[in-house]
């Protein structure tokens, strides 16, 4: 079986689109308290909260050598990975970005953040992509990404509903693709 563990912050709406697209989580770790406990517990999955601390990559590195993740999913992950654990899960670690990168990527640069640089700079066009996770934040090799046209979006809060419609669908595609490439190998 393919066992797959999302890490989150916040609300969890990407994780949601991966349980509504019958992607089958073995567990959910998130690095604060967040409303993606309430999911967890609704589909009855196993739920893990960590300290936010310099020591989660080492935690999450114990955590995995006991579950054996094949693919571990970054949805809404806030805390930076880094050390034996990037090595160990080289190409098994994804994540989502809210931006076309490497265009608006980087530390610092997450959620409405980035939005609001997009809306600053007038950009008609924005997107998300999925990519894998190494020490250079959001500069891992691109699995996928989409294009969303922006250049009705009012504020950055708009283009934030746009480009997050969008995640809902690609996450989702590029997870299933990852599972059905694994299984043919």
């Amino acid at each position: 079986m393919f066992k797959i563990i999302v890490l989150v912050s916040g609300s969890g709406t990407n994780m949601l689109q991966l349980i509504k697209n019958d992607i089958k989580i073995d567990c959910i770790i998130a690095d604060r308290e967040c409303k993606a406990k309430n999911i967890a517990d609704e589909y009855k999955i196993d739920f893990i909260l960590l300290n936010r601390d310099k020591e989660i990559s080492k935690n999450l590195l114990k955590i995995f050598e006991k579950r054996k993740p094949d693919l571990i999913v970054l949805a809404g992950f806030l805390s930076i990975l880094d050390g034996e654990i990037l090595e160990k899960y080289k190409n098994k670690i994804i994540n989502i970005h809210p931006s076309l990168l490497p265009k608006y990527g980087g530390k610092g640069m997450y959620g409405l953040k980035v939005h609001q640089e997009v809306f600053k700079n007038g950009d008609k066009e924005s997107g998300c992509t999925v990519h894998y996770v190494t020490s250079d934040v959001d500069a891992g090799e691109i699995i996928a990404q989409d294009k969303v046209d922006i250049s009705m979006a009012k504020s950055p809060k708009e283009i934030q509903k746009i480009v997050l419609e969008r995640e809902w669908k690609l996450l989702p595609r590029v997870v299933k693709e990852l599972i059905k490439k694994s299984i043919n190998n």
